[in-house]
Formats: C-alpha cells, sequence, structure tokens
C-alpha cells in the first residue's frame, strides 16, 4: 500500500502570537510585571482576573489603577481569539467554535455537557500535518502551531461561556469545565512545548492557572514515538490517547502515515512505558471503517497486542468528511469487533458521537471560514 501524501511535522515559518499572561508560568510573571515598572502583587492580581474570575475586559480590574490595568492588559492579556460562528447541537448541549487568531488563520473548538460533567475539545495547531486520509483536518495540511496560550484561550473562552448560559442547562456540578481533551485540530505531540506548557497552565492551582485535575486531561497522538517518551518523562497525570486506527503495518501505513516512521509495536511500546511510569491507563482511539479496518480478524489482532496491558479502546464510528470514500461500518460488524475485544478480556467502548451535524465529531474539524 502506498502513502497518500506527505507527513509534515514542522510548521511553516510564520510571525508569533503576542506573548499573553497563559504562555508564562507565575515567576515569568512577576519577571514580566517588574520589567514593565509594576509591583510584583501585580502578576497575582491579573491571574486572578483571568484564571479565577475568567475576566475579559479591563475595565473590570477594578482593583488595579486605570493606567496600570491599561498597560498590563495591553502587554500581557492581548486578544487571541476572535470568533467567527458558534454552532450548537445536541439540545444546545454541543457548541462548536471556529475562531479566528491574530494572524488570519482560523482553528475550532468544542464544548460539550454530559450529565455529570462539561468536556472541551480544543486545537492545538492550525491544520495538522500528519495527513490521515480520512480525517478533514488532516487533509487541510498544516498552517502553524499554536501557542500555550491560544490554546489555553480556547477553554478560558468555554468557561466564559459556560458562566454566561450559553450552554444549554445541566445539572449544578456541571456548570463548569472539567475535562479537556486534545483531540481538534492538530498533532498535540508536534507542538510538544506549547500543549506542555497549556497543560501546566490548566492544572496549576488557582490563581496561577485554571486549577484542573491533571487526571482528567487527554492528550491525543498518532504515535510520535520520540515526543511520547518525552511526554513520559514529564510525569504528567494526564491520559494518553493513541490514535491507533489499524493493528497491521500494512494498513495503518495507509490509515496514518507517520506509521512509515515509527511502526505499530514501537508506538505501543512507548505506549505502555508511559503507563508504567504514571500508572495512567492508556488509551486506544480506533476509527471504524467499512470493509477497511473492522474485520474479524483485525479485532483479535488487536487484542493480542492489548491483552494484559494497562489499556482501554475507544471505537469511533467514522465519521462523515466532505470529499471521503469511506463511510462508518456496518453495525453488525462492530457488535462482533466488540465482542471479540472483549473475548481478550481487554475494555471497549463504542464512543458517544457529539457535534456530528456541525461537523464538530472526531475527524470533521476543518476550521472554513
Amino acid at each position: 500500500m502506498t502513502v497518500p501524501g506527505k507527513l509534515t511535522f514542522a510548521a511553516p515559518r510564520r510571525a508569533k502570537p503576542p506573548r499573553h499572561l497563559a504562555d508564562l508560568a507565575p515567576a515569568e510573571r512577576k519577571a514580566a510585571v517588574v520589567d514593565l515598572g509594576e509591583k510584583p502583587f501585580r502578576a497575582t492580581q491579573l491571574s486572578t482576573h483571568y484564571f479565577s474570575h475568567l475576566v475579559d475586559d479591563p475595565a473590570a480590574m477594578t482593583d488595579l489603577p486605570s493606567a496600570t490595568r491599561d498597560l498590563l492588559a495591553r502587554e500581557l492579556l492581548p486578544p487571541l481569539l476572535t470568533p467567527v460562528r458558534h454552532l450548537t447541537c445536541d439540545g444546545g448541549a454541543t457548541r462548536k467554535s471556529v475562531w479566528r487568531l491574530f494572524d488570519g488563520a482560523t482553528v475550532e473548538s468544542v464544548l460539550m455537557r454530559y450529565p455529570d460533567r462539561v468536556t472541551m475539545c480544543v486545537s492545538s495547531q492550525a491544520g495538522c500535518g500528519m495527513n490521515c486520509p480520512f480525517c478533514a483536518t488532516g487533509q487541510a495540511g498544516l498552517t502553524r502551531n499554536m501557542s500555550a496560550a491560544e490554546i489555553v484561550e480556547q477553554v478560558v473562552a468555554g468557561a466564559r461561556s459556560l458562566r454566561r448560559g450559553e450552554l444549554a442547562d445541566g445539572p449544578q456540578r456541571s456548570d463548569r469545565i472539567s475535562n479537556v481533551v486534545f483531540m481538534g485540530m492538530g498533532e498535540p505531540l508536534a507542538n510538544y512545548r506549547a500543549v506542555v506548557t497549556a497543560v501546566r497552565r490548566l492544572t496549576d492551582p488557582a490563581p496561577d492557572g485554571l486549577g484542573l485535575s491533571q487526571r482528567n486531561i487527554t492528550v491525543s497522538t498518532v504515535g510520535l514515538v520520540p515526543a511520547v517518551e518525552r511526554l513520559t518523562d514529564e510525569n504528567l497525570k494526564v491520559t494518553l490517547a493513541v490514535s491507533l486506527h489499524a493493528p497491521d503495518d500494512e494498513l495503518r501505513d495507509t490509515l496514518v502515515p507517520v506509521n512509515t516512521r515509527w511502526k505499530v509495536a514501537e508506538v505501543l511500546d512507548a505506549a505502555w512505558r508511559f503507563a508504567d511510569r504514571t500508572s495512567r491507563r492508556v488509551s486506544i482511539e480506533y476509527a471504524m471503517i467499512k470493509d477497511i479496518n473492522d474485520q474479524a480478524w483485525r479485532a483479535d489482532l488487536l487484542g493480542q497486542l492489548l491483552k494484559g496491558h494497562l489499556v482501554h479502546v475507544n471505537l469511533i464510528p467514522l465519521n462523515p468528511t466532505p470529499g471521503s470514500k469511506w463511510t462508518a461500518s456496518r453495525p453488525a460488524d462492530e457488535r462482533e469487533f466488540v465482542r471479540r475485544r472483549e473475548s481478550h478480556g481487554v475494555p471497549v467502548t463504542v464512543r458517544d458521537t457529539r457535534g456530528r451535524e456541525i461537523d464538530g465529531a472526531c475527524g470533521q474539524l476543518a476550521a472554513t471560514s
């Protein structure tokens, strides 16, 4: 089988996004504030407004003198995301947002309310260079990496939306974002430094960050083995999600072209080292594609590869994308795939796909403006 297209690991050179508070660790914020001629404690005030109060209007920062407020907002809270449009489905419980970045690039995020949680799916790149043929984002190519602050701002913007009642009502316990998944546009581990910085800002205790649990953060990858090993050494208690989609190298070379560089065995070995180091269960993502990767023998092979490890399989009925020749597996084939997975003692879930009607589901994000 031939590999369709070309992998792109390095983002094209473009102007950098403006520096933002969320790009900086707490000590760096204090240094930045001092460099602006202000007292160090102003950094804590600014962090409290941004991360705890979710303020997006500097005029609301009334504990800061007017001149100080304007200076700090201009230098450390520049606007990062401009809304292009919001689309909702699932009775208003799912909202996809299209954002324009400072340089005109567009990205998408998806906010989803469930009965017991609110999950934010964020983008880490504008576009994607992995070229997976069944994914709309991959087919669009890579525009550039996003900054840590651009990633964090997606979550902060989602939190503001919840606070303003812009998502359909739910139980009181799910009135704030509890989970973040790096499953939007881009390959997160191809933008390693910004993604890890964003994870730290999302999980730093308030007011230094949003105070989310590391265990409620999922970082997805198609299998960039050196970056997985580097993430293992960070000792972050996040969930690693591996987009496998095929258990054999022959098919995966086509479905996930990065497999021509790091084969299935190498990717899984790196995943098991992550699980051993962090004691966190690895999630294996597997898009079910009719007559392509849903054969019973592939289900058995997948079970043999995964059994005995700290792992869970997420089966994802393939979501439609424009011009794609592929479609979701037949229900009977999906059920047999699940049965065979379970016969190997590997836990499996068929994902409850959200946002398909608004092109906000897995593999559909393309940020068309």
